[in-house]
Parts: C-alpha cells; sequence; structure tokens
C-alpha cells in the first residue's frame, strides 16, 4: 500500500523569525508612543506604482519564463511591476548571487533550499533581517523567496504555489490567519480523546490503532516539519495582529492553505479552500487592488500618512536604546524613515 504523501508547510528560518519578531514589537511599541502610525497599515508594501525587480539564483532560462508568466495574474491585477530583468534577444533573466554586496534585485528567488517560503513585502530588503549571516534574509547576499525542488520536480500546482509566494513578497499574510474568518476555531489543534502516539515508517504521525487521529500540534511535530508548539502557533494560530491590513476572509484566495480533512472539526469545513488554488480569487484582487491603488485619491491619502511619519519619526519613544547603544533601534527607525520616503516618492 502506497503512503499518502506528508503535508509539508512552508516556513521561514527560525532565526530569521525571531529577528522579525524583535523588529516588530519595537514597531508596535514606537506606534504606541506616537508618530509612527503609519507603520502597521503600509510600511510592509513597495510603493503603489513602482517598479520591483526580481532576480534568480539557480535555475534555467525555461523555469524563470515560467514563473515569470505565474505572476502576470498578480500585476495585472494592481498598479506595481515586476521586472525579472528578461532579456529578449538572448533570453536570459535577471540574476543573483550569494557574494551580491549591493542589491541585484528587491525580490531574491531560489530554488535550492527545501519547502516554499517568501519573506514578507519589504522585508525583502530589510537588512536587520538575516544581518548574522544565513542563507535567508533582507540582504543583498540572502534569499529572499524559495521555490525548493522547482528544477527538479515542480508540484502539480505550482502555477499556485508561485503566486501565493509572491503574494507573500507583495505584503500578504496566509488567510488562514486572517482574524475575521473561522479557521482559530475550525482547527483541530488537540488529539481526539484516547489517541495512542502513533508514527509510519517516515516519522509522520498516523491514525492509531483504534482509528483515532492526530490533532495539528501532534502531527506537525512528526516529520517532515518537526515543529514544537510555538512555530505552530506562529505560522497557523490567528492573531489580531495590527501590523496586517485584514480583508473578509476569503475561501478562494490562493492565500488559504488546503490541509488535510482531520486539520478540521467538521466537514465540510468553514476553513476549507473551496478554490483551485491555482488562480487568483476576486478578493485576492481586490486585496492587491487595495494594496497597490491606481486611484489619484487613494495615492494622495497614502503620501499623507507617510509625511506625517516623516514629520515625527525622529522623535520615536524612549526606553528603547538597549544595551548596544541604540544601534539596532536606531536600524529600525532609520528603516522605517526610508520606507516611509519611498512611499512618497512617487505618490500624490
Amino acid at each position: 500500500m502506497e503512503l499518502a504523501s506528508p503535508i509539508e508547510l512552508e516556513s521561514l528560518p527560525d532565526d530569521v523569525v525571531a529577528a522579525i519578531e524583535v523588529r516588530d514589537r519595537w514597531r508596535r511599541r514606537a506606534s504606541a508612543g506616537g508618530g509612527l502610525e503609519f507603520l502597521v497599515t503600509d510600511i510592509a508594501r513597495w510603493r503603489p506604482g513602482s517598479t520591483v525587480r526580481v532576480a534568480f539564483l539557480d535555475g534555467n532560462d525555461q523555469l524563470h519564463a515560467d514563473i515569470a508568466a505565474a505572476t502576470a495574474q498578480i500585476t495585472d491585477a494592481c498598479n506595481l511591476k515586476l521586472d525579472f530583468g528578461h532579456d529578449e534577444a538572448a533570453g536570459t533573466f535577471r540574476r543573483w548571487t550569494t557574494a551580491d554586496t549591493a542589491f541585484a534585485a528587491e525580490i531574491r528567488v531560489s530554488f535550492d533550499l527545501p519547502g516554499f517560503f517568501s519573506l514578507v513585502g519589504t522585508d525583502s530588503t530589510d537588512r536587520t533581517i538575516g544581518a548574522g549571516g544565513g542563507p535567508v534574509g533582507g540582504n543583498p547576499g540572502q534569499r529572499s523567496l524559495n521555490l525548493g525542488r522547482f528544477t527538479v520536480n515542480r508540484p502539480a500546482q505550482w502555477e499556485g504555489t508561485v503566486r501565493h509566494e509572491f503574494l507573500h513578497a507583495l505584503g500578504f499574510h496566509h488567510s488562514h490567519q486572517n482574524m475575521r474568518g473561522t479557521c482559530e476555531s475550525e482547527f483541530r489543534w488537540d488529539d481526539e480523546a484516547g489517541y495512542v502516539p502513533t508514527q509510519d515508517a517516515r516519522g509522520v504521525f498516523v491514525e492509531d490503532a483504534h482509528g483515532r487521529q492526530p490533532g495539528i500540534y501532534t502531527y506537525l511535530a512528526g516529520e517532515p516539519n518537526r515543529w514544537p508548539r510555538a512555530k505552530v502557533n506562529h505560522n497557523l494560530r490567528t492573531q489580531d495582529d495590527p501590523d496586517v491590513v485584514a480583508g473578509p476572509f476569503d475561501a478562494r484566495s490562493v492565500m488559504l492553505y488546503r490541509f488535510p480533512p482531520f486539520f478540521y472539526k467538521s466537514t465540510p469545513s468553514s476553513c476549507a479552500p473551496t478554490g483551485n488554488g491555482q488562480n487568483l480569487s476576486d478578493g485576492d484582487k481586490r486585496g492587491l487592488n487595495l494594496l497597490y491603488p491606481h486611484t489619484t485619491d487613494e495615492l494622495a491619502g497614502l503620501q499623507a500618512r507617510a509625511d506625517a511619519v516623516l514629520q515625527s519619526i525622529g522623535a520615536g519613544p524612549e526606553g528603547l536604546a538597549g544595551s548596544d547603544g541604540g544601534k539596532l533601534a536606531e536600524a529600525y527607525r532609520s528603516r522605517a524613515q526610508e520606507l516611509a520616503a519611498a512611499q512618497t516618492a512617487g505618490a500624490g
């Protein structure tokens, strides 16, 4: 009997998640202290109307062309351009290397690490993320988006995977963590009563001899994910996050995972996707237009919010210096100022 393929979820490396969490706590305190309200709604997105460069670490030209083509649904729905550096005469696309000291591109794609993941929005060029080294981060020689194994074995719905990760790269978060959805209450976090921990030959937690199922915490603790409880909470549980602009829950979104049935308490579940996992939903397109609007009024409102930040960003909250003499906090502040200034560059 052939074993069912285990579910491998996307996740950024732990050190990258930790760096983002530290920075985001500073941003929230800075916002609460006055003057950085702009951070909680706009700072993760690229400037509407701008061009965001994409480059590839590995893979061949045909793979690069296919990925560029798959993202057309995204740019057709918003006021933003993705530039893959396509040389039509040579048939090549922009590349980057791990030795780069200047940004070849804002979004730096690789295929060589396990799994699928992307930094969210402007985190892709945030040098405080991955500052200690490592393969993933916001520095020029680090990966910001990974499509593991695409060079040897693309998944069946690879276009949907590409769109999912590139939406992360443009500022989108997972739909199952949308506070307006039902996933928090619909997910079956704990084992069924009486479940006896049972693993197959691969180390995957499976139903026990009496047909009782593991809960999400137990299942994801096994292969291939090996996630501790805190990592499950970070990646799956709903958070009322002030940094996230959440629209209505969209069951057709490509940002909603398709989990196995035992993840849900009910069948059919209100948290389960109803889309095909390939194409952007109408809700995805509305979200893109919200983040990257075309209209003059919306762009003017963006500039007004950014101007308010630039006027007050120097004051900031007290007591955020830290034992490093405030170097990290200053890096956070400078980055926030840089992003706010970038938003005003072409607005209005």
